[in-house]
């Protein structure tokens, strides 16, 4: 343990106390510390050097990595350390970032113990390039949609409501809401034509959908989010038509940098990190977020799907 005056310069950083309450919970490498904090690898780097000049952290190499961890201290530092820890706890408290920190600390953790989840990506990237008999997608979407129980659904950002009209196979009722009043008819139009008698179109912004508060149990925003002018509004606005112990369902692009989608597709946002919906899905009032990259076009510019899922 470094001396009293010299630990209390160490969290007198703001930085240095979010690294080191990170590295209190879990072993990470750098990468994985610049993916939750958001900072640039040398000022990480520059950081941890420091604390490890200090005896406060110590590392081990795993394969090409470098891992982190807090130091364990000798039974005879264990009170100095235990007070020293405190210090710590509370000067993060005072840190805004902090509850930041957790959550993106907990995408990376679900990433890293995703081997199953990368075996069933390989899967999925071959699924539909041979023929077998009987297997597709189409069969693969009918069997989970029946599995659905009877819900009232709002779909937001509809557009011409194919997921809708998916949905209201199963559905007890669904709302499709969207601001094109051309898209509005035709969904209407093609609703009627196929007899959907339980799925209802209607004109409104996501940010305000036309829908009666807490009325509904489960909310999609498919590829909408990222045409809001304000996504945070957006996410609140569904969170308070839902029903208590209802479920949202966000399917967004993960944030990227291809400018062109602005002019090409009027994107108003370039996507979103994981990190960035679980904070709106907590300030909304939102519990139990969870999140994955669920698809990589193998095209350029190499878009992906980001799932999130929460309850209100």
């Amino acid at each position: 343990m470094p001396s009293i005056l010299k630990s209390l310069s160490l969290i007198a950083d703001p930085t240095r106390v979010r690294l080191l309450l990170l590295l209190k919970q879990e072993e990470l490498s750098v990468a994985e510390l610049q993916e939750v904090l958001a900072l640039p690898q040398s000022n990480i780097s520059a950081q941890l050097a420091k604390l490890k000049s200090a005896g406060l952290v110590t590392d081990r190499r795993s394969g090409k990595n470098r891992l982190y961890q807090l130091d364990e201290p000798s039974p005879a530092d264990l009170p100095a350390h235990e007070h020293f820890l405190a210090l710590m706890e509370a000067a993060g408290a005072e840190l805004k970032e902090s509850k930041k920190d957790q959550a993106a600390l907990r995408i990376v953790l679900r990433k890293r113990s995703s081997a199953a989840q990368a075996y069933f990506d390989t899967l999925a990237g071959k699924f539909g390039r041979h023929y077998i008999p009987g297997r597709s997608w189409k069969g693969l979407g009918e069997t989970l949609l029946r599995l659905l129980p009877p819900l009232i659904i709002a779909d937001l950002g509809a557009g011409e409501g194919t997921l809708s009209q998916l949905l209201a196979q199963r559905a007890e009722k669904v709302i499709a809401v969207d601001n094109s009043e051309k898209m509005v008819a035709y969904g209407a139009d093609l609703a009627a034509k196929h007899g959907f008698t339980n799925l209802e179109y209607r004109l409104g912004d996501i940010e305000e959908p036309p829908i009666e508060p807490a009325s509904v149990d489960l909310v999609f925003l498919s590829q909408a989010l990222h045409h809001a002018q304000n996504p945070e509004r957006a996410i609140r606005a569904a969170h308070s038509i839902l029903k208590p112990g209802g479920r949202i369902v966000i399917l967004d692009l993960l944030k990227h940098s291809f400018e062109k989608a602005r002019e090409l597709y009027a994107d108003v946002w370039l996507g979103f990190s994981e990190a960035e919906l679980h904070d709106m899905l907590t300030k909304a009032g939102f519990h139990h977020a969870e999140s994955s990259v669920v698809h990589r076009e193998s095209q350029s510019p190499h878009f992906q799907t980001l799932l999130a899922l929460a309850q209100r």
